[in-house]
């Protein structure tokens, strides 16, 4: 799918994509696609464990955040078409994406998109995420708001120290169970082309949500090689312990000819 930079992009600041660290014309960008609930500023303490030649960016989608008076994404391919069109108009730089649980979707979908516009992304990062073919079918976007609010608390997505406060709750819910819902609606196209760009999967251990088999199954959606790495750890461990993650990511894009 071709789009139109400037009548799909409903400004001119960047409202999708934030920058948190780097120059502004980099020779790689690195752009982070957030879980469902999560803001632009859980990969903000990435910025000191990227290199000086990659510029760090963060998705903020609709409604969360400094977006919080907006309406959420309606879908998933909506989410990429924006994002897409806001790095469409960034100065020419190799590009990787990398995205947790629902962000590694919303990353691949950009990465077709980029792909379509003649922008083909270097290397897709996914992680704590089923193949495109085997995501969706879920139903806790269908739980009451108890029953949902305790199994986001429940999975590691809500401090423990603010989990008890009904003034949050109250304010995140409406947010979580779009994002949720999107997760567990998606369905990839059926004729989606093969993406040309590596793709390295990452997953935990005792995450509870995907396991090997399910994250083995984004070797289908390229042409070009496939890896996957594994750590102890449940769902949210990339956001509490992001080190060794964010050192693989640098040490595979540095392989491929990243300047330090």
């Amino acid at each position: 799918m071709t789009l139109d930079v400037v009548s799909r992009t409903r400004r001119s600041d960047r409202r999708w994509v934030r920058t948190l660290t780097g120059v502004d014309e980099p020779t790689t960008r690195l752009v982070c696609f957030p879980h469902s609930g999560g803001t632009a500023a859980v990969y903000r303490p990435w910025s000191p464990l990227v290199p000086a030649g990659v510029t760090l960016h963060a998705v903020q989608y609709p409604g969360h955040a400094d977006r919080l008076a907006e309406e959420p994404a309606g879908s998933i391919a909506e989410m990429a078409t924006q994002v897409a069109a806001e790095l469409l108009r960034m100065p020419p730089a190799r590009c990787a994406l990398i995205g947790h649980s629902l962000g590694a979707l919303v990353a691949y979908e950009t990465a077709r998109v980029l792909r379509d516009n003649g922008s083909p992304v270097h290397h897709l990062f996914v992680s704590g995420a089923a193949g495109p073919r085997l995501a969706g079918g879920g139903t806790i976007h269908q739980l009451g708001d108890e029953e949902l609010w305790s199994a986001i608390v429940k999975l590691g997505g809500i401090e423990p120290e603010l989990a008890d406060q009904p003034e949050l709750r109250d304010l995140l819910l409406p947010v979580l169970r779009s994002d949720i819902t999107l997760h567990e609606t998606y369905r990839p196209a059926p004729d989606a082309d093969p993406l040309d760009c590596p793709v390295r999967s990452y997953y935990n251990t005792e995450d509870p949500l995907v396991d090997a088999d399910q994250v083995a199954a984004w070797a289908a959606v390229n042409e070009r090689e496939f890896s996957m790495r594994a750590w102890p750890g449940g769902h949210f461990r990339l956001h509490t312990h992001p080190e060794e993650l964010v050192a693989d990511v640098v040490a595979t894009l540095l392989g491929s000819g990243v300047r330090r």
